[in-house]
């Protein structure tokens, strides 16, 4: 080797490849924020800054090729002094440590502001699910399921779909944890994972649930701002189960969608597009890439583009500095975890454009997953206008309680969040203390 060919250094694997912003440092700073407003004890802060169980495993997976591939595998359970662990499980080829720290922390919030007895997790398999076949997927599914073991429970912790997963993905998880336990427990462990298919023991309305949730948020601003939803426009970044879900509902309120995106590009179309012709594409073809309809645009034209709703519905740190600098919008509504950075964030709020943070918008899913496990539990099943009611309750109600705490606090609307989490979490540690 020549003296001047020096190798690159490898990749740690426990780093974002794209090099972005470390996502458990963007929920610190957020932490920090809210610890400064909330009277909160020294030891609790202690406690909440880093998680329980940080769970990492390798696992070897016979491909349908005939090749033995390794997997890598995270499961990170934050915090369960509330009730069980609850986060989804995320298929993506920049899965890491930091990031599943991040969101289920985040989960940890999402349940405590939403009063749901459950605690936060996240985890999910370091791969390209879109580079596989249906049965290779199924197989990697159920053997990280099975090296979870006893480390998932219906009791203990109980994950649900991400970026990458589905359903599918829920039933194959659930069957073979059920295969795991004793013949007389197999029925009463379906609750082990939400999101699962209606005929496995789903919900009605969950797979809706997060866009719908989405929606009611938006409903709730433009009641307090006084806005008018019918005539107004909407950008929605990433056409996944969120996006979409949040475009149609919009669309029959009379909300126009003028712009979309995901990784493969950005369209845009003044007079609107078809929100469920865009989503039978992205089902055909699993990305918006090569859509046909609207104008096709750069990235920073998408975000440049003026209209009244954004809603980040793709991965997280998306909106930094750059992008909040040429947004032109009056509220961005965040669809994904974590999709604005700690500097975005300040200069959106300078501009005067307000911020519906993830911890509150993207929390419908959640609460429809915990409808979904109770119905579990209770061996019933609830018509979807009955879920959609309770969803719709709380989530409005959740809303003005925050809207409330921000005057009150005069914070921030994601502060605000933090603080109503927080200190339903010390009230339960004040209660419980800690043992011995």
């Amino acid at each position: 080797m020549k003296t001047d060919q020096i190798p690159a250094p490898e990749q740690n694997p426990d780093e974002p490849i794209d090099k972005k912003e470390n996502l458990f440092e963007v929920a610190e700073k957020q932490l920090e924020r809210a610890f400064k407003v909330v009277q909160l004890d020294e030891s609790l802060q202690t406690i909440v800054k880093q998680p329980k169980n940080e769970i990492i495993i390798h696992f070897p997976v016979r491909l349908t090729s005939g090749k033995i591939q390794l997997f890598k595998g995270y499961r990170v359970q934050h915090n369960n002094v509330l009730g069980p662990f609850k986060g989804g499980m995320r298929y993506h080829h920049n899965v890491y440590l930091d990031e599943c720290k991040a969101l289920a922390a985040w989960m940890t919030w999402k349940c405590a502001l939403q009063n749901i007895p459950f605690g936060g997790g996240k985890g999910g398999v370091k791969f390209d699910p879109s580079a596989h076949n249906m049965e290779d997927l199924e197989r990697i599914t159920r053997r990280f399921t099975h090296a979870l073991g006893t480390n998932i429970g219906p009791e203990w912790d109980i994950p649900a779909p991400d970026v990458g997963t589905n359903s599918q993905t829920m039933d194959w998880m659930m069957d073979t944890y059920s295969n795991m336990v004793s013949m007389s427990d197999k029925q009463a462990v379906k609750r082990v994972v939400t999101g699962k298919s209606i005929v496995c023991g789903g919900s009605p309305g969950r797979e809706e649930a997060t866009g719908r949730g989405i929606v009611h948020c938006i409903n709730q601003w433009a009641l307090e701002k006084r806005f008018s939803l019918p005539g107004s426009t909407l950008a929605v970044q990433g056409f996944g189960n969120v996006g979409s879900n949040t475009a149609q509902i919009l669309s029959r309120m009379g909300v126009s969608l003028i712009a979309v995106g995901d990784h493969t590009g950005y369209w845009r179309h003044p007079e609107g597009f078809n929100p469920y012709k865009i989503s039978e594409y992205v089902r055909a073809h699993r990305s918006l890439q090569g859509y046909p309809g609207g104008q096709s645009i750069s990235r920073d034209e998408f975000f440049a583009t003026k209209c009244d709703i954004f809603v980040p519905a793709a991965l997280e740190l998306q909106i930094t500095e750059k992008e909040a600098k040429i947004m032109n919008c009056k509220v961005v509504v965040e669809g994904a975890n974590g999709p604005t950075d700690i500097d975005g964030e300040n200069l959106l709020l300078s501009r005067g454009i307000d911020i519906i943070p993830d911890i509150l918008a993207n929390s419908g899913g959640v609460i429809v997953s915990y409808y979904e496990w109770l119905q579990n539990k209770r061996s019933e099943t609830w018509d979807i206008e009955d879920v959609r009611s309770r969803l719709e309750t709380r989530m409005s109600s959740t809303y003005q309680l925050v809207s409330e705490k921000a005057r009150f606090l005069k914070v921030d609307t994601r502060t605000a969040c933090y603080a109503i989490a927080l200190e339903r979490l010390q009230q339960v540690y004040t209660r419980r203390g800690i043992w011995p």
